[in-house]
């Protein structure tokens, strides 16, 4: 340092320049350490620590005042008493959000698990184009909002089948056929599940369709003509479900909303997956075709070779018509099924439920189908009393036309699918068929009127 009083000469101003430099930056110092001593109390005072420390001495002033001299040795052992409750209860509400978050892994875990065996399962199914739910063919619509309509056909495509189950192979029955067709109605309200079968030899108006490719499970671009007078099973065999579907909507006007084929071969492998079910056989059942399919009468668990035949058996002993008693048949067997797959033997059995489900998944193609939709319909079955689950045959004639067809009755037919999309209560099945709508007499009933007649003329004549 220098004296400001001493001579000056450039030695000693050159001091004082480096002095005053000097000072400058110790000023200069203080005040940012000042600043920083500032900006560190804030920080403190700011930080969540001290925040929560200010809170909670604030709110202990305020919840419990500063206690009078003689009475703070009381106090301080009730806060101490206080703080061991509080600390306590903070354990207790760790551990409770510890156990809520586990609680809800698991949750997570089970959901996951769920949707994953969903998802395992849904990939299973062939998925294949059919419906048509905007189709104008769909009546009332507005009161069929909630039903749910599965639309079920059974493809006997004979891929995979052998010549000993003497039902043709693929070489020599090429093609498929939908030699049982069904819809599962089940309304809104879940009371009731109805279930209509078509005879497969019904005359249609077959609308123009897409060729279908069962080879490749989709419709091709060709266009095959409608035809005025077909069989039903013609539907599937030249357009596929997607045909199918649109004729079954223009028959009973139901939005279907569900397709399930079933393909025969893959059938008796369900069955196998739950170890056989159980039927009411009323009658020895022998083929022309099949052979001895079933002779043990009563209550009989059958196999799923034995279920293969039983359902496709069209030419048995016995029956009046080829497509009735399978019908019946084919009817008595789904209920049979179903029955068994929703019983205790098989829901809490993972191991025959998983089978089942694979062996279905397997043997089955549809639209709008998986393991969701499909308990929605063994569910609504379940739930029901028997009473409540009708299996019927859409209304025909009851004989085949000159052609070989069954002939629709278009007034029940109308009035059973009316009650059926507004759910009101079903029309008498035995209820008379108009005179308009019933069958022609074939040539032997009108020999034997023509025969009666020129008995009585010739008796009246006589008596005469």
């Amino acid at each position: 340092m220098t004296d400001e009083m001493e001579a000056i000469d450039e030695a000693t101003q050159y001091r004082r320049k480096i002095d005053h430099t000097l000072a400058r930056f110790s000023a200069a110092h203080d005040e940012m350490e000042a600043e920083e001593a500032k900006r560190r109390e804030r920080r403190e005072r700011l930080s969540p620590a001290s925040l929560i420390e200010s809170t909670r001495t604030a709110l202990q002033r305020v919840v419990a005042p500063t206690p009078p001299p003689e009475e703070t040795e009381e106090e301080a052992a009730q806060t101490r008493l206080q703080e061991k409750k509080a600390r306590k209860i903070e354990r207790s509400v760790r551990y409770g959000r510890i156990a809520a978050a586990v609680v809800a892994g698991l949750v997570f875990l089970g959901i996951g698990g769920a949707w994953g065996a969903q998802t395992y399962f849904d990939a299973k199914f062939t998925q294949v184009s059919a419906l048509d739910e905007n189709s104008s063919d769909i009546q009332d619509a507005d009161a069929q909002a909630n039903d749910e309509n599965f639309l079920m056909v059974g493809s006997d495509t004979r891929d995979g089948a052998s010549a000993e189950e003497g039902v043709g192979t693929a070489d020599s029955t090429p093609g498929a056929r939908s030699d049982t067709v069904m819809v599962a109605h089940i309304p809104a309200d879940r009371k009731r599940v109805v279930v209509t079968s078509f005879p497969r030899d019904l005359e249609i108006d077959r609308p123009e369709c897409q060729r279908w490719d069962p080879a490749q499970s989709k419709n091709t671009d060709e266009k095959v003509p409608g035809q005025k007078i077909a069989k039903l099973n013609t539907a599937y065999a030249v357009g596929g479900p997607s045909c199918v579907t649109k004729v079954i909507q223009q028959i009973t006007g139901l939005r279907i909303n569900h397709f399930v084929g079933i393909d025969f071969n893959g059938f008796k492998e369900m069955v196998d997956a739950v170890h056989g079910v159980t039927i009411h056989n009323e009658t020895p059942i022998d083929d022309t075709v099949l052979g001895k399919v079933l002779l043990e009468t009563g209550d009989v668990t059958i196999s799923g070779d034995q279920a293969l035949n039983y359902v496709r058996a069209r030419h048995v002993k016995g029956d009046p018509t080829s497509d009735y008693g399978r019908i019946k048949r084919q009817q008595a067997f789904i209920g049979a099924l179903l029955k068994k797959v929703m019983s205790s033997d098989v829901v809490l059995d993972p191991g025959k439920l998983s089978d089942f489900i694979t062996a279905f998944a397997k043997a089955t193609f549809g639209d709008n189908l998986g393991v969701k939709q499909m308990m929605t319909l063994a569910q609504s079955m379940k739930g029901l009393d028997p009473s409540k689950i009708s299996f019927l045959t859409v209304p025909t004639v009851g004989l085949p036309n000159s052609r070989g067809n069954e002939v629709l009755v278009r007034s029940k037919t109308k009035a059973l699918f009316d009650a059926l999309r507004n759910n009101t209560p079903l029309p008498d099945p035995n209820a008379p068929i108009p005179q308009s709508e019933q069958a022609p007499p074939t040539s032997t009933s009108k020999s034997k009127t023509s025969t009666s007649k020129s008995t009585t003329s010739k008796k009246s004549g006589t008596t005469g």
